[in-house]
């Protein structure tokens, strides 16, 4: 007999597995955007407005304080070696060696400006956003290619315009997409032999989901959460910034008189 063949009511528990392991896999979904696209969005954004200026100068100033070390270090060098010092020649390989540091220089100050944006941006109702989360639910269960792999090249597109939409609160677009799919059956007969098979696909896909999840908590922005819900940790970390700050222009003020007397 074919170990592949299987007969009921084996088949039926096995379908109503699947259809467990969808929903499960949807709330998963729906938890994993919930987290990427609205909680830990609102999170970095409350942490940049409270701490991005800061970190953005402390990061400057210590750009800055690297770049002089490094510069006393190169017409040390030099000198060593009995060769002239040519600032100029000097300050145009610093450029070169630090373009790192300013690209990450500007991300910080996308990332401030990207905070700033949001926070001036409309807000969904707490009415409108759970009607949100229903229907993108709704969606994810009809479009999302994990649940559905005989999904057409429309479809995938239709859901990814969902995830756009979703991520930036589009409630009318959501609406749309919403409304045409409002009656889609995904149910499909399946032959017995792949039943098996879509399960333990299914099965991977919930464990993939939780580690992506419990990722996602492991690092920035959400493991700032703490933090930006306290108020006395928000003053602890500024205090802190301000400290570093003004130990990088005590140093850095040292190293421009060293400077000074080559």
């Amino acid at each position: 007999m074919d170990n592949n063949i299987i007969v009921f009511p084996e088949i039926d528990k096995l379908k109503a597995s699947i259809q467990k392991l969808k929903i499960e896999i949807s709330m998963l979904i729906l938890e994993r955007d919930e987290l990427l696209y609205d909680e830990c969005k609102n999170i970095e954004m409350a942490y940049m407005l409270a701490f991005g200026a800061l970190e953005y100068k402390v990061f400057e100033k210590e750009c800055l304080y690297l770049r002089l070390k490094r510069k006393i270090q190169m017409i040390q060098s030099k000198i060593n070696r009995q060769e002239q010092v040519n600032m100029s020649e000097i300050d145009q390989l610093l450029d070169i060696e630090f373009v790192t540091y300013q690209y990450q220089l500007d991300e910080k100050l996308n990332q401030l400006n990207a905070a700033i944006d949001r926070s001036n941006g409309e807000v969904l109702s707490e009415e409108d956003f759970v009607t949100l989360k229903k229907m993108y639910r709704t969606i994810v269960k009809a479009l999302h290619p994990d649940l559905n792999t005989n999904a057409t090249d429309e479809e995938v597109k239709l859901f990814h315009n969902a995830v756009q939409a979703y991520e930036t609160g589009d409630l009318r677009t959501i609406e749309l997409i919403y409304t045409l799919i409002a009656d889609k059956d995904n149910s499909i007969e399946m032959d017995s032999k792949l039943i098996i098979n879509e399960e333990e696909r299914l099965i991977q896909k919930v464990q993939s989901l939780k580690v992506e999840i419990d990722e996602i908590k492991s690092k920035f922005p959400y493991t700032m959460k703490s933090i930006i819900s306290d108020k006395v940790k928000i003053e602890d970390r500024k205090t802190s910034l301000q400290q570093m700050l003004v130990q990088f222009e005590e140093v850095i003020s040292i190293y421009l008189r060293k400077i000074a007397e080559y």
